[in-house]
C-alpha cells in the first residue's frame, strides 16, 4: 500500500468531537460482537448465533455469525483505540446495513418492536467516523506522525 494512501486514510481533523462517538460506539460494537463470538454478556456464542442466522436465511449461519461477530468485536476495539478508524467504521457501517435490512426493517423503526432504530443510530455514528476519522485522541495519529 502506498504511504500516501495510508496517510490520507489515517489523517483526520484534530478535534475532540469524535471521541465520544468512538468510545460509545466502540463499547456497543465490541460487546455485541463478544455476545456473538464468545457468548459473553448473555449472548449465544457462535453456535447459537449461527443457528439463528441460518433460521432467518443468512447462510452458512456459523460463518455469518463469525463474520458479523468479528466485525463488531474487533471493529469496536479499533474504534475504542482510534486505530484504523475509517476502515473499521466502513466495515461496521456495512454490518449495520445488513442487520437493518435482513433482521429489523420489517419491524418498523422502533426498538420496542425489534425495529431498525438502534441499527440506524449505529450506522449514522459509523458513517460519521468514516467521514471524519479518529480525531485528536486516536492512535491513527501515531501512525501518521511516523509516516
Amino acid at each position: 500500500m502506498s504511504t500516501s494512501i495510508l496517510k490520507r486514510s489515517l489523517t483526520s481533523t484534530q478535534t475532540t468531537a469524535t471521541l465520544p462517538l468512538r468510545l460509545i460506539a466502540g463499547i456497543i460494537f465490541s460487546t455485541h460482537g463478544a455476545q456473538k463470538l464468545f457468548a459473553w454478556f448473555g449472548g449465544y456464542g457462535l453456535e447459537g448465533t449461527g443457528q439463528w442466522m441460518e433460521s432467518i436465511g443468512l447462510s452458512p449461519g456459523y460463518l455469518m455469525a463469525l463474520g458479523a461477530g468479528s466485525a463488531e468485536f474487533f471493529g469496536g476495539l479499533l474504534l475504542l483505540l482510534g486505530l484504523f478508524t475509517r476502515l473499521s467504521s466502513v466495515l461496521l457501517a456495512f454490518t449495520m446495513i445488513i442487520a437493518i435490512f435482513s433482521v429489523h426493517i420489517s419491524n418498523g423503526l422502533f426498538m420496542s418492536n425489534n425495529g431498525y432504530e438502534f441499527g440506524l443510530a449505529l450506522l449514522g455514528i459509523s458513517l460519521a467516523l468514516a467521514i471524519q476519522g479518529g480525531g485528536k485522541f486516536a492512535l491513527d495519529n501515531v501512525i501518521v506522525n511516523k509516516l
